[in-house]
């Protein structure tokens, strides 16, 4: 396994508020966490930037066809209001197999879409 790995992921706005209006609160509820959805406040735009930076984790985890549910991986905020990534669960356990303990996470929405960077690096 390298020292690092990256994932990107690209996401239109349109698919998620296309997601919510269909599925309403049982999508929200199955692909965000609490916090997610409060400091998101139902924005289809940052909703769409979170769900890309759990594809683009998922990417850097390289999972294959190992099933991680999306609320393993979630979006925070620190101190300063920089976006963080932290893992739980089966996605905390897969990092750890991976020998991969540092996340760092870039956000962007631009034009309809939305975009995260992940880099996962070794301890």
């Amino acid at each position: 396994m390298p020292g690092f790995r990256i994932g990107l992921d690209l996401v239109s706005v349109e698919a998620v508020a296309a997601a919510i209006a269909t599925h309403g609160d049982r999508y929200l509820r199955r692909t965000y966490t609490e916090e997610e959805l409060r400091d998101c406040a139902g924005e289809p735009e940052r909703l769409a930037a979170r769900f890309a930076a759990k594809e683009a984790a998922m990417k850097a985890l390289d999972r294959g066809d190992e099933p991680l549910p999306w609320t393993s991986i979630a979006v925070h905020r620190d101190a300063g209001g920089r976006p963080t990534l932290q893992l739980s669960g089966a996605a905390a356990e897969l990092a750890a197999r991976r020998g991969l303990a540092n996340f760092e996470l870039s956000l962007t929405h631009d034009g309809g879409y939305s975009a995260a960077v992940v880099l996962a690096s070794s301890a």
